[in-house]
Parts: C-alpha cells; sequence; structure tokens
C-alpha cells in the first residue's frame, strides 16, 4: 500500500510518514522545502522536493510508485500571517490543492485523507465545537482550508473520490526526539525559544471567564494527530465509509496558564508569566469534541499535558 504524503518533510507530515511505515505502508513524500526539514524523512522513504502546483510531476510520482491513496499536509499554515499575505495562502491551500486533485485523477488515485483546520469554525458561539458547528472562518488561512474541502467533496462526487478532511487546533509535542516543531509561530516553541534567551514567556490577557481566567484551548499531541491519520487511511484502502470531516479534539482542553506551570515544571526553569493585556479578537474558550473520530479513527488523547510539555522540550534540544 503505497501512500503520497504531500508536506512530509514537516514537524505533522514526518510523524504521519513514520506511523504510515509503522502501520505497513510504503509512505512516498512530496515536500516543497519551504518550511520542511530534509532530515526528517526517513532515508528509506522516496522524497521528492517540488511543489503540489506542479501537476505532471506528481502524476508521473504517482504512477511510478502505483499511489492508491493521498494524505494532504502540505499548505500555508499561518492564520495571523495569512492575513498579510491572503493571495499565498490561496495560492498553495486552495490552488495547490485544485492541482493535486487533478493529478490524482489523472493518476486513478482515489483516497485522501485532507489535513484541515478547526480555523475552519472562525469564533464559533459555542465553546465546544462539533462537526454540525457552523463554518465561518475569520483569516485567509480558514477560508482557504474551507474551500479545500468543498473542493474534496466536489471531486468526489464527480470522480468517485473516497475521502475524509481532519480539523483541529494546536498541535504539540514529539513522537521521536529528532522531530521537533520549527514553525516561529507556535506556542510551545515561542516559550522555549523566549526561556532559552533568558526571557520570561506572557500570558495575554488573565481576566477570562474561565477557571483560572486565561485562555483555553485544544491541544493535541502530534503523535495521536498522526495516528488517526493513518487509521484514516487504512480504513478509505480497506472501503469503508467515513464520514466527510471529523474533529481531533480533546472536548475539555488545557489553559494557558496551566502550559506555563506545567512548562516550568518539566523544564526546572522556575518562572512566572509576564500578565498582558487580553489581545483582540482572542475567544475565552475553544475547544473540540473528538467523539465521531473516537468512534471511526480510534482518536484519543494518549499523553497528558506534562509529556507534551516534555517530548516538545526534548525534542528541541536540537535547536538550542
Amino acid at each position: 500500500m503505497s501512500w503520497l504524503v504531500t508536506g512530509g518533510a514537516g514537524y505533522i507530515g514526518s510523524h504521519v510518514v513514520r506511523s504510515l511505515q509503522a502501520a505497513g505502508f510504503e509512505p512516498v513524500v512530496v515536500d516543497s522545502m519551504s518550511s520542511g526539514v530534509r532530515s526528517f524523512v526517513p532515508e528509506e522513504v522516496p522524497f521528492y522536493q517540488l511543489s503540489i502546483l506542479q501537476t505532471a510531476k506528481l502524476v508521473e510520482i504517482m504512477k511510478r510508485h502505483e499511489v492508491t491513496g493521498v494524505i494532504h499536509l502540505a499548505g500555508y499554515k499561518y492564520a495571523g500571517e495569512s492575513v498579510k499575505h491572503p493571495l499565498l495562502a490561496f495560492e498553495q491551500n486552495a490552488t495547490g490543492t485544485a492541482h493535486l486533485l487533478e493529478a490524482m485523477a489523472t493518476a486513478r488515485v482515489h483516497h485522501m485523507v485532507f489535513s484541515s483546520s478547526a480555523a475552519v469554525y472562525g469564533t464559533p458561539a459555542e465553546d465546544v465545537v462539533t462537526e454540525a458547528t457552523g463554518t465561518f472562518p475569520e483569516s485567509p488561512y480558514g477560508q482557504s482550508k474551507l474551500v479545500g474541502e468543498w473542493m474534496i467533496r466536489d471531486q468526489a462526487v464527480a470522480a468517485g473520490l473516497k475521502h475524509t478532511s481532519l480539523r483541529y487546533f494546536n498541535v504539540v509535542g514529539s513522537g521521536s526526539e529528532e522531530l521537533y516543531d520549527a514553525s516561529p509561530h507556535n506556542l510551545f516553541p515561542l516559550v522555549f525559544q523566549a526561556l532559552n534567551a533568558g526571557k520570561i514567556p506572557k500570558i495575554f490577557g488573565t481576566d477570562y471567564d474561565t477557571p483560572d481566567g486565561t485562555c483555553v484551548r485544544d491541544y493535541v499531541h502530534v503523535a495521536d494527530l498522526a495516528l488517526a491519520h493513518v487509521e484514516a487511511a487504512r480504513k478509505l484502502e480497506a472501503g469503508e465509509d467515513l464520514e466527510p470531516v471529523y474533529n481531533l479534539g480533546s472536548g475539555d482542553g488545557v489553559s494557558v496558564r496551566q502550559i506555563m506551570e506545567t512548562v516550568a515544571e518539566v523544564t526546572g526553569i522556575g518562572f512566572t508569566a509576564i500578565e498582558e493585556a487580553r489581545r483582540p479578537g482572542d475567544p475565552a474558550r475553544i475547544v473540540a469534541d473528538g467523539k465521531l473520530a473516537a468512534r471511526d479513527l480510534d482518536w484519543r488523547m494518549r499523553h497528558s499535558l506534562a509529556q507534551m510539555v516534555h517530548s516538545a522540550w526534548e525534542a528541541s534540544a536540537q535547536r538550542r
């Protein structure tokens, strides 16, 4: 079973590649290397550096390796930055997905797992989102991910594509010490960077209507996320029907203050976070209900917050 992983040299993609190998799949990686790390891809895994906008090359690779499915993780993943660069976000996420779908149709590849985002929900009225929650994305990133979902659903009608889209919030931790989160925008790398520089991390807003006054969010371990992607691929390969979308969420979330306290405990670096005013647009609490994914994709939170922080801290040592 050969599956193509787009964005397979990235933080999440590289974990998916390893999970595919462990499950008996033969992954093939395509990555533009705009944010990927070449060493994240195992030497024995076929690797191609190219953009998913290169349709003909994708067709050639799919045919060469007799690919039967695609796990699509490639894209421009920075919601805040996408506001500054909306055309880039749409080119990489929407146009790129269209080119990938075209290549799949040409190569007769009929299974897709799409790595979507809970950013498609925007700021929902309810604080626990389900798959039935309305989608009102507030950034070009979230909009482009939703457009990707629409295109995949339409292609399913037109070409018999078997698919599912996985929505999730904040991905943290590491499943292997050599795989670290290199994003300049994610919370854990930013906190670790501050501590390594002798600075004190900041909390924005401490007067929210939450148990400790700070924002509550979903944080999921990257290895758990990878397993869900692989289980979705396995079921599609076996001809089983899946829901069009699944939330990969904790159902309860953790607060920013809890994260800071856990980071201090795990790293042994004592600090009290600097408290700043709220940032505009930050809702008090947003978490996702993962019951459907638990039913169909063996989704569950296998790691505690302390384990998430510990694994991320250990992996980040490569960058210190």
